[in-house]
């Protein structure tokens, strides 16, 4: 038994303590189709037809007219919100589309910053704020599934 012990305690130390930015995350249901929605509301590369599909989703409206067999992928390089934890009323994000930066500040950061929590983002701290931030944004919906309303249908693939 004693000749086990240094290898749980590197099992441990490897699976338990490690940091979790190490690993890869992903969202399927509701949050995935809030993340999607939220983000692709901003992304250059969402067409408008498509951004007003995932916003009708998003506000419940699970029936919105689609074309057959519709699928839209979301994706960002970078998103990374910030949140004061003195200046209570700061909130703010940065999401990055290829050379594209678009910022977004006050409410519409705190939803995003709360979607990314939601969606099992592990915050990171520093003095004075907060950041939720992931690379490699990949979403897909499909709208067949979302209208079906069995809990499917959306999932999105990020790197913390």
């Amino acid at each position: 038994m004693a000749s086990r012990k240094p290898f749980l305690a590197l099992a441990f130390s490897l699976c338990c303590l490690s940091p979790q930015s190490a690993v890869a995350g992903n969202a399927t249901g509701s949050a995935a189709l809030a993340l999607a929605a939220i983000a692709g509301e901003s992304s250059p590369f969402v067409p408008l037809q498509d951004k007003r599909l995932l916003a009708a989703w998003l506000n419940g409206a699970a029936d919105a007219p689609y074309s057959k067999g519709k699928r839209i992928a979301v994706k960002a390089d970078a998103i990374d919100c910030r949140a004061s934890n003195v200046d209570i009323t700061s909130h703010a994000c940065t999401l990055t589309f290829g050379p594209r930066k678009i910022e977004l500040s006050g409410r519409k950061a705190h939803e995003l910053y709360a979607t990314l929590i939601e969606n099992g983002v592990a915050a990171d701290g520093a003095a004075g704020s907060i950041h939720e931030a992931v690379t490699g944004l990949d979403c897909e919906i499909d709208a067949a599934e979302v209208a079906a309303k069995a809990g499917g249908g959306a999932r999105c693939a990020y790197k913390p």
